[in-house]
């Protein structure tokens, strides 16, 4: 079924929400080993989420379920907050398997593009299929949803609400996500699905241990039409140095809808981060999430913790900043905004 002839458009992350949807780790994820420690991690984003706005959370099965109704209730969080819904998943990156979310005279359309995995990297057929599961299940309330035959993962793309897309070439472009297009294809299908006029391509920019391609949340990030911030290497012996500040250039370079330069915001760069086998993972003060007046930022006991608190809240001036420690999230390659995807405030979050 096509998309409604009117200007379609996708609200940027600081529109008012209805909610932030949570894809639950379980035992038969590869967060098996250590669920002990990354279930809390939910636990805490869901708490802090719930203070401002609903939480929708797909549950693998119904044991799932309700061992996750019994950690929400142990922390409190009011029952009217949350949503809980089963829906069989392969992993939890709800950002890049959940609904993008488009308006369209007011009305909102669930765009439920395809997901594999990241170019084919792990198992997805379970996550590609969870927000059509959601959505016959009634979670988004009567909210029309729209197949798209299009792998495009929701952190890879940064909107303005003015047209603009930022985004990595490395990502959209990868012959394993849409071998078929070219960019000019690939910025028509965007330009008509989300509504964008213009796109600024980032051509460097990578974090090691990432298995996305450089998805852009993990790197820089609007945090109004007017500002982006960004992740800063200072370390010229840092293996990321150089890329960063070829990074850093391109940002530089670009201009706002009004033709000025961005305010640019650089983040700090935490203390390098390892799993057990001695790999660097990819941690990033970029993976913020903003809700309604809040930011989420990710935090990995490390010093330059605060530093990124302060910074970012300079970014956010009328919103309150709060840390969520996500160490044991990176361990599987993602941290805050990867494992949760809002919901516009017109899309109800349903009983």
């Amino acid at each position: 079924m096509p998309l409604p002839a009117c200007r379609t458009y996708l609200p940027p992350e600081w529109a008012a929400q209805s909610g932030v949807m949570l894809t639950w780790p379980h035992a038969g994820s590869d967060w098996a080993p250590m669920l002990s420690e990354v279930e809390p991690v939910f636990v805490s984003i869901a708490v802090a989420i719930a203070r401002f706005e609903t939480v929708l959370i797909a549950c693998h099965d119904e044991s799932v379920r309700r061992q996750v109704e019994g950690q929400l209730r142990s922390a409190n969080i009011p029952p009217d907050r949350t949503r809980l819904w089963v829906a069989s998943a392969n992993d939890t990156w709800a950002r890049d398997h959940g609904p993008i979310s488009v308006l369209c005279q007011g009305e909102a359309t669930l765009l439920d593009f395809d997901f594999n995995g990241w170019g084919g990297k792990f198992a997805y057929e379970l996550d590609n299929r969870i927000t059509r599961r959601l959505h016959a299940q009634g979670a988004f309330g009567d909210t029309p949803i729209e197949h798209v035959d299009l792998i495009l993962e929701g952190g890879s793309i940064e909107v303005d609400g003015s047209g603009t897309l930022l985004t990595t070439a490395q990502c959209l472009l990868t012959p394993t996500r849409n071998p078929r297009l070219s960019r000019q294809q690939l910025e028509q299908q965007l330009s008509e699905l989300l509504g964008i006029t213009r796109f600024l391509w980032l051509q460097h920019g990578y974090l090691a241990g990432d298995d996305t391609d450089s998805h852009i949340d993990t790197l820089a990030r609007l945090c109004d039409p007017d500002t982006i911030a960004y992740v800063s290497c200072t370390d010229p012996q840092d293996e990321h140095y150089k890329e960063l500040k070829s990074m850093e250039a391109e940002l530089q370079s670009f201009r706002t809808t009004r033709g000025s330069p961005y305010r640019l915001v650089p983040l700090p760069w935490p203390t390098a981060k390892y799993d057990i086998d001695g790999a660097r993972l990819p941690a990033t003060y970029a993976n913020f999430l903003i809700i309604n007046n809040a930011v989420l930022v990710p935090t990995y006991r490390d010093p330059a913790d605060d530093e990124a608190l302060r910074t970012l809240q300079t970014c956010f001036p009328d919103r309150e900043v709060i840390g969520i420690d996500c160490l044991p999230l990176i361990s599987q390659h993602g941290s805050l905004h990867c494992v949760t995807m809002q919901l516009p405030a017109v899309v109800p979050v349903s009983d």
